[in-house]
């Protein structure tokens, strides 16, 4: 036996997870592949967790609900789903797949067609996995992954789901930030890292402070319950800092939409057809295969005839090239590079690029980033398991420093224009928490004016895109106009004007933080009497 077998083998001997063991408990939920990991208090080595009959291997659990009664909440979950061959026959919308792109969103597509809402599925694969987990394992720590286009209705959604669990910390970290983690590069380091998904693209840098002598104090990581990250781990401290991120809700089952409209036009694309049209994406996606060879898929249509997909390497990258992927992932990349500028980061400060997720290893996106990076070299480290075990390294031991993936504009009167207008409070790329207040002077708007109202709201930019669903297929679309404003939490604070106000008088001086939740706080003082005007809280962003 050789010596790297007999490392392996302690290796193994060492972190093999036994009933009632402590530790950290670490899902990531994809669109197709939910990935459990498990990490002993001790600091051992992550190992992923085999649950049967849901997992289709140790630590990977098809993303699939399947409600098998209408009269009873009886489900059938992930790999108990392939093993039935119900995959291809659901015939009343007992099936519920590529859920984790609607959770959160107001609107959901009909391509999403389950008698089972998104974020019910959602809840059930977690209570399920956290079920079988606890049989086997004590969890004293859960940290989750969320995309970064959906970060605050995804993490408000899971405070939900994960209010029942017993537990006594839960932490949440952005999926790109966590693959950051599982690259495993040294202090000091600068990543670009591209999550190609299921259901959405995500990309930023991130910088592993620390190298240089003592690394500077930063805030804790996102945290659901109040409990700071804290436990026995022997893990040194780490720390992250997210100069610019970006991401849109496009992803890996999208490209099996195009597929399969592409080749068959006329047909409904059923889950047979998608599941076929993802086969015959990953295998064009071999790097040795040669761009003119043609690979075959044989479906069955809802005539019940037998067709075929039939597609080449070369064809597959003509197909992304004409939806616009690549213009898009290009508008993406200009995003997260330009707000990482604000924090005095440069191209050329790029060590390396890291690519995690399915999508990511479609020779086409490679070849597109290289373009777009030059000569940094690429790390790839497992695509399914990256972001999981990433997460692990976030906790106990390691803090996160976050910037705004999103700008906040405050609606105010304006007195020159003498209408209602929304001014910038903070820009996107802006680390939080705040080191210092933002100070703004409002003033009446109009004669007798009892109160005066704050909402805040994102700027969507002018250039970025957005998918819209025409006739179930995913289109690229580009946002026309720089004006467009979406309230946030659709929360207004009204504070009282005593006396009341005129118009054209300035009355208070407010002063808004972005404290370390994430959360838009004011302050303020009444011009007119030097009231001070308590602390309230806008509610959260990102």
């Amino acid at each position: 036996m050789h010596n790297s077998e007999i490392e392996e083998l302690e290796k193994k001997q060492l972190t093999e997870i036994k009933k009632n063991d402590f530790g950290t408990l670490s899902i990531d939920l994809g669109s197709s592949t939910t990935v459990v990991v498990f990490q002993k208090e001790n600091g051992q080595f992550p190992e992923p967790l085999d649950l049967p009959p849901i997992s289709r291997s140790p630590g990977q659990i098809p993303s699939l609900i399947w409600q098998s009664s209408e009269k009873e909440e009886i489900y059938l979950i992930g790999q108990q789903i392939i093993d039935s061959n119900l995959i291809n026959e659901d015939k009343e919308n007992q099936l519920s797949q590529d859920f984790k792109r609607w959770i959160g969103s107001p609107d959901i597509d009909p391509v999403y067609c389950s008698k089972i809402s998104p974020e019910r599925a959602g809840e059930i694969l977690i209570h399920n996995i956290w079920e079988k987990v606890c049989k086997t394992v004590n969890i004293k720590r859960l940290v989750l992954t969320a995309p970064v286009d959906t970060y605050r209705e995804y993490r408000n959604w899971l405070v939900k789901v994960c209010s029942s669990l017993k537990v006594q910390e839960i932490a949440l970290v952005d999926e790109p930030t966590a693959a950051a983690m599982g690259a495993g590069l040294e202090p000091g380091s600068k990543l670009l890292i591209l999550d190609f998904g299921g259901s959405t693209i995500d990309m930023s840098i991130v910088a592993l402070e620390g190298g240089e002598g003592q690394a500077s104090p930063i805030a804790q990581l996102v945290r659901f319950d109040g409990n700071n990250l804290e436990g026995k781990s022997t893990q040194v401290l780490r720390t992250a800092k997210v100069l610019g991120k970006a991401g849109l809700r496009l992803g890996g089952k999208d490209i099996d939409r195009w597929i399969s409209h592409h080749l068959l036009p006329e047909e409904t694309p059923t889950h047979e057809i998608l599941n076929k049209a993802e086969e015959l994406k990953c295998e064009l996606s071999k790097v040795d295969i040669k761009e003119t060879l043609i690979i075959s898929k044989k479906v069955s249509t809802t005539q019940t005839k037998e067709k075929f997909l039939k597609l080449s390497k070369k064809g597959l990258e003509e197909l992304l090239i004409e939806k616009g992927l690549l213009k898009s992932i290009e508008k993406i990349f200009n995003k997260t590079i330009n707000n990482a500028k604000r924090n005095s980061f440069k191209l050329q400060d790029l060590d390396c690029i890291v690519l995690v997720g399915g999508g990511s290893q479609i020779p086409l996106i490679k070849k597109f980033i290289r373009s777009l990076c030059g000569s940094v070299p690429f790390i790839t480290p497992p695509p399914v398991e990256a972001i999981a075990l990433g997460a692990l390294k976030l906790t106990p031991g390691v803090q996160i420093k976050d910037v705004l993936n999103k700008g906040v504009s405050l609606r105010c009167w304006n007195k020159k224009n003498e209408k209602h207008i929304w001014h910038p409070l903070f820009l996107p790329g802006q680390p939080w928490p705040t080191s210092k207040p933002l100070e703004i002077i409002l003033g009446s708007s109009i004669d007798n004016q009892l109160s005066i109202d704050l909402i805040i709201g994102e700027p969507e930019e002018k250039g970025s895109n957005e998918i819209i669903y025409i006739n179930g297929i995913p289109t690229i679309k580009e946002i026309e106009c720089d004006d467009r404003i979406k309230k946030i939490n659709n929360k207004v604070i009204y504070i009282p004007l005593d006396p009341p106000g005129e118009i054209g008088q300035d009355c208070i001086k407010l002063k808004f933080t972005i404290n370390d939740l994430c959360e838009v706080e004011i302050e303020g003082i009444d011009l007119r009497n030097n009231n001070l005007i308590a602390i309230q809280n806008l509610g959260q962003i990102r």
